[in-house]
């Protein structure tokens, strides 16, 4: 039994796919920047896929039809088509370099996640500035003078 037309295109469109789709399009192929700093895109890939198709009956004269079902079994002529639609948005970039990796969103709404995510190291750096003012006052002792005359 040989196989129907409609998997000839199911398996055409896949292999298609697979050959498009691999994870060097989600994470992206590395570029070094002349000071040693490594970038690597990393990106969103959706996709969708589609096939389909149906048979249909020829309208023949009864001596014909007659003459073929007796002969052989007939077949019906195939008519499908598939699809796909690809997607690929960039979604940050991993940068790696001076003893450190950072992720930098693309999406604009990444400027209040990085302070929501910074937030504990701003009040860290706000107490140790507000300790060592009063530490400073403290140590240094306030003279006043008054010249009456």
């Amino acid at each position: 039994m040989s196989d129907h037309p409609i998997e000839g295109l199911m398996k055409t469109t896949m292999e298609s796919l697979k050959d498009m789709i691999d994870v060097n399009t989600i994470v992206g192929d590395a570029v070094e920047a002349p000071d040693g700093t490594v970038i690597i895109p990393i990106s969103r890939v959706t996709f969708g896929f589609a096939a389909g198709g149906g048979e249909f009956q020829m309208t023949q004269n009864k001596d014909k039809e007659q003459n073929q079902q007796n002969n052989q079994e007939s077949k019906m002529p195939f008519g499908g088509g598939s699809g796909a639609g690809v997607s690929l948005q960039p979604v940050a970039f991993m940068v790696v370099g001076q003893g450190q990796i950072r992720l930098l969103p693309v999406n604009q709404n990444a400027m209040v996640e990085r302070i929501i995510d910074l937030a504990p190291k701003l009040m860290e750096e706000l107490q140790n500035v507000f300790n060592k003012n009063k530490t400073n006052k403290k140590s240094t002792p306030i003279t006043v003078t008054n010249n009456v005359d």
